[in-house]
């Protein structure tokens, strides 16, 4: 049985087992604004692989604490904000990895661009130290030290991933069916490997952590921007509106949405105009105007930079109504 089946308290309730077959069991977690699926695979009695799957902005967060749970988390796509009982609040960026002890109880976790893709691997020490012990005489690791090296006083300990950890997982989001069951356990020595001899303060990084009101602050300016695309705001109007020094909230904007605050709001506005694109038929012009450009010159160049293609294109190429157009097209 999997540990996720096993103790369900790890993520919650809301998270629902929605299929079982041999090789994996599929977990769903769905709320209001969006949903997730885990995907997982037992690789040895006591270790899990996961891959997360979320299109989503709130989060699980373990409300009990699991003594002798080590979570491992890669970050593919996406951005992870953790916030700890103890009021620090932890990001986990694209080509990040964090290691955490799940007794490091967690106030509330999300997804702060409301999408995240990555790797999870969950060990229950007890069960994984004897599993892993005798597979291959030359390899010795012990969990119990790992846990100590890296989770020490209940840490979250997070690494920017080097050349040999992005190999790692790379390899992990690419491996093929047929030979996936036996893959995993080789690179799940290999990571664990990996992590036992890793000089751990060359490898840390250090980051700035933010007080929960500062967040907040950050948050709602986020919200501020994005309820009225129309709208364009400065930097100093932002300051005095939401009382913050400038410099303040554009490094905490950066820590939590991982990109500065114009490049946010032209992605946002970007990432809505292409809904409208496939969803409405306004022309190129009005969608323009409802995103925020007066312009439909500068409004078709940024959405290019962003999005790879021309409104025209992406409409095209992407849109129902462009779609049936073709088919009938071609009849």
């Amino acid at each position: 049985m999997s540990i996720l089946s096993k103790d369900k308290g790890i993520y919650g309730s809301e998270v629902e087992m929605v299929n079982k077959s041999n090789d994996c069991v599929v977990y769903k977690m769905k709320s209001s604004n969006g949903e997730g699926v885990m995907t997982s695979y037992q690789v040895f009695p006591g270790i899990e692989l996961i891959y997360n799957d979320f299109h989503m902005g709130n989060c699980f967060h373990n409300k009990q604490s699991h003594e002798n749970i080590m979570e491992i988390n890669h970050c593919r796509q996406g951005r992870f904000e953790c916030e700890f009982l103890n009021g620090e609040y932890v990001y986990l960026e694209e080509g990040d990895l964090a290691v955490n002890m799940l007794s490091n109880r967690t106030a509330k976790s999300c997804f702060p661009l409301e999408h995240y893709h990555g790797v999870s691997v969950v060990i229950c020490l007890d069960e994984a130290q004897s599993s892993i012990s005798c597979v291959l005489d030359n390899i010795s690791i012990n969990l119990y030290s790992l846990r100590h090296r890296l989770c020490c006083e209940n840490r979250c300990f997070i690494m920017r991933a080097k050349n040999s950890i992005e190999h790692i997982f790379f390899e992990l989001y690419t491996v093929p069916d047929e030979v996936k069951l036996g893959y995993f356990k080789l690179k799940v020595l290999e990571l664990l490997l990996f992590l036992s001899i890793v000089d751990i303060e060359e490898q840390r990084e250090e980051r700035k952590y933010f007080h929960k009101s500062q967040v907040d602050i950050i948050k709602a300016i986020k919200e501020y921007m994005t309820q009225d695309l129309e709208e364009h705001h400065t930097l100093e109007e932002l300051s005095n509106r939401f009382k913050i020094p400038i410099t303040a909230m554009k490094l905490c904007f950066k820590a939590v949405y991982g990109t500065s605050i114009y490049a946010y709001i032209r992605s946002y506005r970007m990432q809505a105009a292409a809904i409208m694109l496939r969803q409405e038929n306004d022309s190129v012009a009005a969608i323009a105007g409802k995103v925020g450009y007066s312009n439909s010159s500068k409004f078709a160049s940024a959405f290019k930079d962003i999005m790879g293609m021309t409104p025209l294109e992406y409409r095209k190429t992407n849109s129902l109504n462009g779609a049936l157009s073709d088919s009938l097209n071609r009849r």
